[in-house]
């Protein structure tokens, strides 16, 4: 409701300045009810320029010749309001071609004007050069705004998909705690039930059936126990090198240049390193995107024989002289390669930006 009130404010206020200037520079002809006209209408088409910018755009432009024609010289405003909101709505086809025809169209609007011709040649030397300057910088306007709403949109998406992915890994790890703990007391509840059932039979006893009960309550203990950990299993962890490509390209959807290169191939890593690589490139784009302000990434992974090798580098803004601080991705991807027997450097480059530099023995210590 206050965009929709706040677009009906702009409109009316481009309506009332195109008035305004039109009022000032009426033309002494019978037509000039028809400019007027023309001028409020042009403004206030703007008011819908959010749900259909291309609507409005050939619609500030018609205004915009009709009143040029009858011979109003007023510039161009709610025009160059439709091209920003065009340009923003990502229509940049449109916007460029409605912008030449409109450059080529109002000289011919202002000689079908009654004003006068002496007047003309003048007129196109200076408003030419700056009604083309004014197209260039609201198409730039709009496209500016709408690389920074699709990167902050991204970031955000970036920010709650980590943070799920924290949030799920969390949650198998005390799921992992909590299965081996009560797995240990359910199973030794389970074994003496079990031994006291066998006794009581060898003997030739009555078995209680509380003692059946609870023999049977802890079968069932195990199977849940065990059902419950399979349900809280992350996916991603069967994430390995094949899948880094997708990262790729998902940084690059993001707008972040990132290239990847491959060396050597071993088809019999194991499983356990193919999920850390993709952990570490996986992090180090997430600190990319959201703390390196960086333009461009190298992503190179090295197969050698008695390692495997990842490597991130970024231009973005660390220095050498800097104070590196440790996250808890960082963190995480130590404690990942260091269990594996392998090693990690994650500091500034001395050219600029930051490094991420893992070495992950083949075989498993």
């Amino acid at each position: 409701m206050t965009r929709r009130w706040t677009d009906w404010a702009i409109a009316a206020g481009v309506a009332a300045s195109l008035v305004v200037a039109g009022v000032s520079r009426s033309p002494a002809t019978g037509l000039v009810p028809l400019g007027h006209a023309l001028l409020a209408a042009g403004g206030l088409a703007l008011a819908a320029r959010r749900k259909a910018p291309i609507a409005v755009l050939v619609a500030t432009g018609l205004t915009a010749l009709g009143y040029q024609a009858v011979g109003f010289d007023v510039p161009v405003i709610a025009f160059l309001f439709a091209v920003y909101a065009t340009m923003r709505a990502g229509h940049r086809v449109v916007t460029v071609t409605g912008s030449v025809l409109m450059l080529a169209a109002l000289p011919l609007a202002a000689l079908a004007s009654p004003r006068d011709l002496t007047t003309y040649e003048a007129f196109t030397q200076t408003r030419d050069v700056l009604q083309i300057a004014w197209l260039i910088a609201a198409a730039a306007a709009g496209e500016a705004l709408r690389q920074a709403e699709r990167r902050a949109d991204e970031a955000e998406r970036t920010r709650e998909e980590a943070a799920l992915r924290r949030a799920t890994e969390e949650r198998l790890h005390i799921a992992r705690e909590l299965h081996d703990s009560l797995t240990h007391q359910i199973s030794v509840i389970k074994l003496q039930a079990e031994v006291a059932v066998h006794l009581a039979q060898k003997r030739g006893e009555e078995v209680p059936d509380a003692l059946l009960a609870i023999r049977e309550a802890g079968r069932d203990a195990s199977r849940e126990l065990r059902a419950t950990l399979e349900a809280l299993r992350d996916d991603s962890e069967h994430h390995g090198l094949g899948d880094v490509p997708e990262l790729v390209r998902r940084a690059r959807t993001a707008g972040l240049d990132a290239q990847l290169t491959v060396e050597g191939h071993r088809d019999d890593l194991p499983s356990a390193v193919e999920r850390t690589a993709y952990r570490i490139v996986q992090e180090s784009l997430t600190n990319i995107a959201r703390h390196a302000a960086a333009e461009t990434a190298t992503i190179s992974i090295d197969y050698r024989p008695d390692a495997l090798v990842i490597r991130v580098d970024d231009d973005g803004r660390a220095t050498p002289a800097g104070t590196p601080t440790s996250g808890v991705g960082l963190l995480g991807m130590r404690e990942r390669v260091t269990a594996l027997g392998g090693h990690l450097r994650a500091a500034p480059r001395d050219e600029g930006g930051f490094r991420v530099q893992a070495e992950l023995p083949v075989a498993q210590p």
